[in-house]
């Protein structure tokens, strides 16, 4: 803008000095009048430039602004996204261990209403170990002294067992089989590990037999190792002479450890 002005204001002085001389004093006033005029023109136009100059840094100035805003607005609409994913999953996944926790309850429940006249004739208990259902049956009823044959009772006991068990869906069952501390060492059992292993491949064998699946069924010996009372007494080692009948967990209802699989490669 600046040398367009001194351009026009070089050219005008140019074309009035060149005819200075032949033109009248008010002829040369209306030259001057007219440069006047340009003059005020110019100014007019370097002040509206000024203006627009203004507005464009101003301009500029509110869009860097708005861009860096925008960028922080978008850091954080998307860390507020990626947390209310992270929610959402997490609400899921407890909703799924709720729904899983009250379909656990049901069965039980159903366990526990179906056993209740074996509970109230002491053929057998009930109780919940480490989140599991377990059934108790004790060697009293089921075997004599030593022994991993069935007595009549024991029959007995162990097909309404199995008439409940076979109506129990997608559950698998573990048969246990508890001794107490009391060496046993005879040509049949070597140890109580024989022992309880042999009962609870008995009362597996017996459920099989009498309506449970076979597939959902398993048989395991423990021995004295995991007492339910203290062998200080012949109460307590009575009640460790024990089968279980454990309710296992389903698939779903164990903890996810496929995380783990890249590191048991």
């Amino acid at each position: 803008m600046n040398r367009l002005r001194a351009l026009l204001c070089g050219l005008l002085l140019l074309a009035l000095g060149s005819g200075a001389c032949g033109y009248s004093e008010e002829e040369m006033q209306v030259q001057r009048d007219r440069v006047d005029q340009l003059q005020k023109k110019l100014d007019e136009l370097d002040k509206q430039h000024k203006e627009t100059l203004g507005k464009l840094t101003a301009t500029e100035l509110r869009n860097a602004q708005m861009t860096e805003q925008l960028r922080k607005m978008g850091v954080n609409m998307e860390d507020q996204k990626r947390d209310m994913d992270e929610m959402n999953k997490l609400v899921e996944e407890l909703k799924a261990k709720e729904r899983q926790a009250q379909a656990r309850l049901a069965t039980f429940r159903n366990m526990l209403s179906r056993f209740q006249a074996m509970i109230a004739s002491g053929k057998l208990k009930v109780k919940i170990v480490r989140g599991r259902m377990v059934v108790e049956l004790s060697e009293n009823i089921l075997f004599d002294s030593g022994r991993a044959d069935l007595k009549q009772e024991g029959q007995q006991a162990l097909t309404e067992v199995a008439a409940v068990l076979a109506s129990i869906d997608d559950r698998d069952f573990q048969i246990a089989g508890h001794t107490d501390n009391v060496p046993i060492k005879s040509a049949k059992f070597p140890s109580n590990w024989h022992l309880s292993t042999a009962r609870a491949l008995t009362v597996t064998t017996y459920l099989a037999e009498h309506g449970v699946q076979v597939t959902r069924l398993s048989a395991a010996g423990y021995a004295e190792t995991q007492p339910a009372a203290s062998n200080d007494t012949p109460e307590g080692r009575q009640q460790n002479r024990r089968i279980e009948i454990v309710l296992m967990p389903n698939l779903d209802e164990l903890p996810d450890l496929s995380q783990l699989s890249d590191l048991a490669k």
